[in-house]
C-alpha cells in the first residue's frame, strides 16, 4: 500500500505535491495520503479515521462479474453531495444528440487544426464537438471533440456523467487535479478520466490543444493479444495511475457537470478534490504512446492497422469493438516487395483520424499536427498521389524507419456524424478531394 503524506500549506490554498504513480492496467490500488486514512480489512467502518467519509464509487453495475467490475472506495472530507442545485449551463459548442445532426456526406473529410481562442478560455469552454454517434443517455457509442485553451480552470470543477474521457494532447502540457490524484500529461501522452471523477486542468504552458473521444459505451481496456503472445502493443505496466492527494479548501467554487450532452452549473462550498484516501480498480490513469511496443511483417505485404491497436471498447458482438483507439508511431517498414504505406482501402468502420506530431506516412502535405480527418463508412481513402507514386518507385531491399510521427485514429463501428460546425467551420479542408485526383492511370493490358 503506497503512502503519500502531504501538509497543508497555512494559506488554505491548492496544496502542491509532486505527482507519483502507481503502475498497472486497472490493476486493485490502495494509497492514502495521511497514515492509517485507508481503513484495513473492510470498506465502511462506523467511523473512518480522521473523521473522514466512506464513499463508493462504481463504474459499472454492482453485479457485472469480478473480472469485467470496476469500483473505487474513496475517504474523503466531504460527501460528493455536498453541493448546491445544478442549473443549465448553455453551451452552443456541444451537440447533445446525434440524431439532429446535418445529413452525413459520404465525401473525405479533413479539418485544419483549431485555433487557439481570442479570448481567455479554460478547458471546459474550449471543448468544441467535432462529430460522433449513439448516444450518452443509452450508453452506446460516442462523440468526438476538440479542445483549444489559453487559461487554466480556476476554482471550478468538472465532472462527466456521460462517459469517460479519453484526452489526446497535441499542444501544450495539462496538470489534471483529480479527486484521486494528479496527473502530468504532455504530447505523445494520453490520459483517461473515467465516468463521474471530479477534475480541474491548469496549464503549465498557458496554452494547450487537442483531441478528446468521449466513450458511452463499455469501459476502454485493453486488447487481447491472441497469437502475438503474452506480450508486445501496450504492456500493462506502462499506464500509470495517481496516488491519492487532497485539498483542504473552503471558499467559492463552481462545479460543473456534462449530463446526457448538456452542460449544469453548482455553487460548492469547498474543493471536491478532498479524497484523502483510495482503493479500488477504478481510476483515471495516464499513457507513454512512446511505449508502444509496435509490431509489424518482415517478409512482405503489412498486416492490418489492429496491430496497432491501444484500448478498445468491445461491443455485444464479439470482435467488434464499439470504439478503437490506434496510433501510428514511429516505426521499422521491412517488408520486401511490397507497398509499405497504408493501402487504399473502405471500410465498414469509420475512422477519425488525428496528428500529434509529424508526418504521416500516407498524406505527405495537408495533414498537419493539430488537424484531424474523417473517412466514414466505405468512403474510399489512403494515399495521396505523391506518397503513391514515390513508394511504388522506392527500393524495397532495405528497411526504413518512419521516424518522426504520431498519428491515431478514433475508429468506431458506426456512422460518425460530423456536427454542423465541423461543416461549416472555415477549418475544413474544401479542396481536401485534390489530394487523389494526381493519381494516374496506369492500367497496360499488354504487360504485365
Amino acid at each position: 500500500m503506497d503512502t503519500s503524506t502531504r501538509q497543508p500549506d497555512t494559506a488554505g490554498s491548492r496544496l502542491e505535491i509532486e505527482p507519483g504513480y502507481q503502475s498497472g492496467f486497472a490493476n486493485e490500488f490502495a494509497t492514502e495520503a495521511l497514515p492509517g486514512a485507508l481503513p484495513v480489512g473492510r470498506n465502511s467502518p462506523q467511523r473512518a479515521a480522521y473523521g473522514l467519509y466512506a464513499e463508493q464509487l462504481s463504474g459499472t453495475a454492482f453485479t457485472a462479474p469480478r473480472g469485467h467490475n470496476r469500483r473505487s472506495w474513496l475517504y474523503r472530507i466531504r460527501p460528493a453531495a455536498v453541493h448546491k442545485p445544478f442549473t443549465p449551463l448553455p453551451s452552443a459548442r456541444l451537440v447533445a444528440n446525434f440524431a439532429e445532426v446535418p445529413p452525413t456526406p459520404p465525401n473525405q473529410l479533413r479539418w485544419d487544426a483549431l485555433p487557439m481562442p481570442a479570448e481567455p478560455t479554460d478547458f471546459i469552454d474550449g471543448w468544441v464537438t467535432m462529430a460522433g454517434n449513439g448516444a450518452a443517455e443509452s450508453m452506446s457509442g460516442c462523440a468526438i471533440h476538440l479542445y483549444a485553451a489559453n487559461r487554466s480552470m480556476q476554482d471550478r470543477f468538472f465532472y462527466n456523467a456521460d462517459g469517460e474521457l479519453l484526452i489526446v494532447p497535441q499542444e501544450g502540457r495539462l496538470d489534471i487535479a483529480t479527486e484521486m490524484g494528479r496527473l502530468e500529461v504532455a504530447p505523445f501522452e494520453i490520459v483517461v478520466i473515467p465516468r463521474g471523477v471530479r477534475f480541474a486542468v491548469s496549464l503549465p504552458d498557458g496554452a494547450a490543444r487537442g483531441y478528446i473521444c468521449e466513450n458511452f459505451g463499455a469501459l476502454l481496456r485493453l486488447p487481447d493479444l491472441g497469437p502475438i503472445g503474452s506480450n508486445g502493443l501496450a504492456n500493462p505496466r506502462d499506464f500509470l495511475t495517481p496516488h491519492a492527494a487532497y485539498e483542504d479548501r473552503e471558499g467559492d467554487f463552481e462545479l460543473v457537470a456534462k449530463m446526457n450532452g448538456n452542460l449544469w452549473r453548482a455553487d460548492i462550498g469547498h474543493s471536491p478534490l478532498d479524497v484523502v484516501a483510495w482503493h479500488g480498480n477504478y481510476a483515471p490513469y495516464k499513457y507513454d504512446l512512446r511505449r508502444f511496443n509496435t509490431i509489424g511483417s518482415i517478409s512482405f505485404d503489412h498486416p492490418d492497422p489492429s496491430i496497432f491497436l491501444v484500448l478498445q471498447s468491445q461491443s455485444d458482438t464479439p470482435g467488434v469493438d464499439t470504439i478503437d483507439f490506434v496510433i501510428f508511431p514511429p516505426r521499422w517498414l521491412a517488408a520486401e516487395d511490397t507497398f509499405r504505406p497504408p493501402w487504399f482501402h473502405r471500410n465498414v468502420a469509420s475512422e477519425f483520424m488525428g496528428l500529434v506530431h509529424g508526418v504521416y506516412d500516407a498524406k505527405a502535405e495537408g495533414f498537419a499536427p493539430g488537424g484531424a480527418s474523417l473517412h466514414n463508412c466505405m468512403s474510399g481513402h489512403g494515399p495521396d498521389a505523391e506518397t503513391f507514386e514515390k513508394a511504388s518507385h522506392s527500393d524495397t531491399s532495405k528497411p526504413n524507419k518512419v521516424g518522426d510521427t504520431m498519428a491515431f485514429m478514433f475508429e468506431t463501428r458506426t456512422l460518425i456524424k460530423p456536427t454542423r460546425f465541423a461543416l461549416e467551420t472555415a477549418q475544413l479542408q474544401a479542396h481536401y478531394y485534390e489530394c487523389w485526383q494526381g493519381l494516374k492511370k496506369h492500367f497496360n493490358p499488354e504487360q504485365r
